[in-house]
C-alpha cells in the first residue's frame, strides 16, 4: 500500500536548551567601523537547538509501525546536550557544524539533517569592582530579551563524506526607533487612502536580517578571520538607521544591505524582513512643533522584504 503514494517525511526534537560554561573565547573577529564588538569571553554560551532528521529510512515507522530504525527523539535531546561539553569552538555556527557531523557519524540510518540554533542571550551584570567602580562581572549574567542570533544548517551524505548542503545565519527581533530623520511621501493616493504624507516622522521597525556566506569555510575558520559576527551586523544596521534619512523603509533596508555587503566581502547574500510599527500622531504642541505625542500603531503592520545577492 505504501508504494501507492509519494512520501515526504521528517521527525526530530525542538527547543533543546544547552548552557555551556567556560567555552573557548571568541577572538580574532575582524573589526568594522560601525561596531565596537571584537569578541566575547564565552563564560556562558547558551542556545536552544532544533534537529529535524530527513530521509526515507524511517518510512516503515509511518507505514508499518516498525520502529527498528528509529532513533528516539529523547536520545536526540541527550545527544545534543552532551555534545555541548565535547565542543571546543566559540560560535553557534561552529557548534551546529560539529553537531551535524557527529549526528551523521553516530547514526548511519540518518540520511540528512536540518539543525537550527537560537541564541539565548544573557548579558554580564555590572558589579562593584576592586577599585570602587563598577565593571562587568565574569560570572553573573541576566537574561536579555533583545535581538539574538539564529542559524540553520542542512547536512547530507555524499559518498563517504558528510557535507553541509545549505545554511542561513540571522540576527532577528531587532526593534529600532528614531524620533526624526524619516519620511513617507508621494505614494499612490486614491479613494482608499487615509494615510497622510509625513515629511519627518518617528520611525519604529521590527527587523530580521539574514545572510549567507559565499564560502562556508569563512564561517568556520578556527581563527575567526572570516567570521561575520551577528553583533556587528546589528551594530551596522543601527548606525545606518541613525545616519540615513530615508524616504521609506524600503529605502532604508536597501541602504543597510549595501553597507553590510561592503563591510563583509565574504557575505554572498543578505535579506530582510521588516515590519513597520511607526506610531500614530495624536497631538502637536502649540508652542513647539517638534514636540508631539504619539500612540502605538494599529496592529496591522506593513511588511517589507528585500534580498540582495552579489552578481557573478
Amino acid at each position: 500500500m505504501s508504494s501507492d503514494f509519494n512520501y515526504q517525511i521528517s521527525y526530530g526534537k525542538t527547543l533543546v536548551p544547552v548552557y555551556r560554561v567556560y567555552a573557548t573565547p571568541l577572538s580574532g573577529v575582524a573589526p568594522v567601523r560601525e561596531s565596537a564588538f571584537g569578541g566575547k569571553s564565552n563564560n556562558l554560551l547558551a542556545f536552544e537547538v532544533d534537529v529535524e532528521v530527513l530521509g526515507h529510512n524511517f518510512l516503515p515507522a509511518y507505514t508499518e509501525g516498525d520502529n527498528s530504525q528509529v532513533v528516539a527523539t529523547d536520545s536526540m535531546k541527550n545527544f545534543i546536550i552532551r555534545q555541548g561539553l565535547a565542543y571546543t569552538g566559540s560560535t553557534l555556527e561552529g557548534y551546529l557544524d560539529f553537531l551535524g557531523q557527529e549526528f551523521l557519524k553516530t547514526y548511519s540510518q540518518m540520511e540528512g539533517l536540518r539543525l537550527t540554533g537560537r541564541e539565548l542571550p544573557f548579558v554580564p551584570v555590572q558589579a562593584p569592582g576592586e577599585n570602587g567602580g563598577f565593571e562587568e562581572s565574569p560570572v553573573l549574567y541576566k537574561r536579555s530579551h533583545d535581538d539574538y542570533m539564529v542559524v540553520t544548517m542542512d547536512y547530507m551524505r555524499d559518498g563517504d563524506r558528510n557535507i553541509m548542503s545549505g545554511h542561513r545565519c540571522g540576527r532577528v527581533d531587532m526593534e529600532l526607533l528614531k524620533v526624526t530623520g524619516s519620511s513617507f511621501t508621494s505614494f499612490v493616493r486614491d479613494g482608499y487612502t487615509t494615510l497622510p504624507e509625513r515629511r519627518d516622522r518617528p520611525l519604529f521597525i521590527h527587523m530580521n536580517i539574514y545572510w549567507q556566506y559565499a564560502d562556508t569555510a569563512d564561517m568556520l575558520r578556527p581563527d575567526h578571520s572570516g567570521y561575520i559576527a551577528g553583533e556587528q551586523v546589528r551594530d551596522i544596521a543601527q548606525v545606518v538607521f541613525h545616519e540615513f534619512v530615508s524616504e521609506s523603509i524600503q529605502h532604508l533596508v536597501r541602504e543597510i544591505g549595501l553597507r553590510l555587503l561592503e563591510r563583509f566581502p565574504q557575505m554572498e547574500k543578505v535579506w530582510f524582513e521588516a515590519k513597520n510599527q511607526t506610531p500614530d500622531p495624536f497631538g502637536v504642541s502649540e508652542t513647539d512643533d517638534k514636540v508631539n505625542v504619539y500612540s502605538a500603531a494599529f496592529p496591522a503592520f506593513g511588511l517589507i522584504k528585500l534580498e540582495l545577492t552579489r552578481k557573478g
